[in-house]
């Protein structure tokens, strides 16, 4: 293969940490990835690959016998993994009879003895060069294209990171990933201490200028870094909420080791929601927005994070993503019209207006299922875990109540809702100055505006981003359009739908 990037070399000390490495490869791997594995007999393919394979089975004790003999040997796993050796073969031709495309179609390819294969492999691959060390140790070297090497150098940042945070040997295992740029992990550290969790967040590349020569990012208040998401879990800490303690960090390198606040949400093994869970996490909800919350928060060592406003930009270009998005789609690629465009971007501005004295307080902006962690064990607000807060802002308290009794993941039926509803506000009326029919107006608004913004975003994943499956959530958060619209200011916004074309269902199937 053409050399692409620098290669990285690293020192494996024993077969120990062959195989630890061998579970940090696999969380640098992505389906397509051929792992080609060079070295004498005994240098620790086998260990590596052995190690790689229990890994993603989550069985440390799984049988992964050599393929030496059957050439081949397949894991039908979370994600299928081929593994070959190549040592018994003939003939480079005789790997299409293997299935090495169909494996690296569906899954990842580990291949030891790989000089055997000729040209037959492909170009991209990634090769890990395993030599013995003078000391007895082993010397790995990687070499792969760079949008691989990236990957593998990543792993490695976050081993040493741990490493220098009284974690060496530590267990990793991947836990979760989003639409964004952070992936999350388990760390599970070798005293046998509590399990811990890791947030791989590296600084947010900004994309391409789109209005007033910001990024999407700036225009929407999305965070950049880690620095928000440290900044506001302290807040939500001092006010008695649970947001995960931060236990080590590297805030340039995008890199938090968290307290582990649990494993169970607010659905029920069905992926139902649970109404004592939705009902406790809608009284926590109304506490967070009872206490009050500085503009401007300081972080040990002197940083200072200013939580931004939900302002008008910010909601407006939101909601464009039903113009570009949803109404192409609706259309069969048919855009919006000028008229059409300046009709309901003037219907929003009127609707903005309407909310200028709204409730305000601190927006978590995705107070929902994915984001709820629920401690049994525990009291009170202590039982309703918080995560995934990186991008709050200050602006209407209703917002957050939309997002969590129309969860855009989860179907909420309305006798569930509007208990919700009800919850929520018998507590907001214990304290001065709450006005209910403000709120109810400014709830209404905040339903639309996040209705908007999500039909036209599920259309942009899968249009733009390869990501078709979000399109199942569309006739549910479709339907919380047509509930936002039973209140009377939005009759020009539902008014504009109908003649736009656009169908709401009467119920989220």
């Amino acid at each position: 293969m053409s050399a692409e990037a620098t290669p990285l070399s690293i020192h494996l000390a024993d077969d120990a940490a062959t195989a630890l490495f061998g579970e940090d490869l696999l969380l640098a791997l992505q389906i397509g990835d051929c792992v080609a594995l060079y070295g004498d007999l005994g240098a620790g393919k086998s260990t590596l690959s052995r190690a790689l394979i229990r890994a993603l089975a989550g069985d440390p004790d799984l049988e992964v016998p050599s393929p030496t003999f059957t050439l081949v040997q397949s894991y039908d796993l979370n994600i299928p993994i081929a593994h070959f050796d190549l040592y018994r073969l003939s003939d480079e031709s005789e790997l299409d009879e293997l299935g090495l495309e169909e494996a690296l179609a569906e899954g990842i390819c580990l291949i030891e003895w790989p000089s055997k294969a000729g040209r037959a492999l492909p170009m991209n691959r990634i090769e890990l060069h395993l030599a013995f060390a003078p000391d007895g140790g082993r010397t790995l070297t990687i070499l792969a294209p760079e949008a691989r090497l990236s990957r593998l150098r990543r792993v490695i940042e976050i081993r040493r990171f741990l490493d220098g945070h009284g974690h060496k040997g530590a267990h990793r295992q991947h836990l979760t990933g989003d639409a964004s740029n952070r992936a999350y992990e388990h760390v599970y550290p070798v005293n046998g201490s509590v399990r811990l969790v890791l947030m791989d967040a590296p600084k947010r590349p900004n994309g391409p200028p789109i209005r007033d020569g910001k990024p999407y990012s700036q225009l929407v208040h999305l965070a950049e870094d880690v620095r928000p998401f440290v900044a506001i879990g302290q807040a939500l800490r001092e006010r008695g909420f649970a947001a995960p303690k931060v236990l080590a960090q590297d805030l340039d390198a995008g890199l938090l080791l968290l307290e582990d606040l649990g494993e169970h949400g607010v659905l029920d093994s069905e992926g139902r929601p649970i109404a004592e869970r939705y009902r406790a996490s809608a009284a926590c909800l109304a506490a967070i927005h009872d206490k009050p919350f500085d503009r401007e928060i300081v972080l040990p060592g002197g940083h200072r994070h200013r939580i931004p406003d939900f302002d008008r930009a910010a909601m407006k270009f939101e909601v464009e993503l039903l113009l570009d998005w949803h109404l192409p789609w609706k259309r069969d690629g048919q855009l919006a019209t000028v008229e059409e465009r300046t009709r309901y971007l003037a219907i929003w501005d009127k609707l903005i207006d309407e909310i200028s004295d709204a409730d305000t307080s601190i927006v978590m902006r995705d107070f929902h299922s994915p984001n709820i962690i629920w401690r049994e064990d525990r009291d009170g607000y202590d039982r309703v875990g918080l995560i995934d807060f990186q991008d709050a802002m200050i602006g209407p308290a209703a917002y957050d109540l939309v997002s969590l009794v129309q969860d855009a993941r989860v179907t909420i039926e309305r006798p569930l809702m509007d208990q919700l509803m009800a919850d929520y506000l018998s507590l907001r009326a214990m304290g001065p100055n709450f006005d209910e029919a403000l709120f109810l107006k400014s709830w209404a608004i905040m339903s639309a505006q996040r209705a908007c913004k999500l039909n036209g975003l599920w259309v942009r994943l899968k249009d733009r981003d390869g990501k078709p499956g979000y399109m199942r959530h569309l006739p549910r958060t479709l339907w919380h359009l047509a509930v936002a619209f039973e209140h009377p200011v939005l009759a020009p916004l539902r008014n504009w739908c109908i003649e736009a074309g656009i169908e709401l269902p009467e119920s989220p199937a």
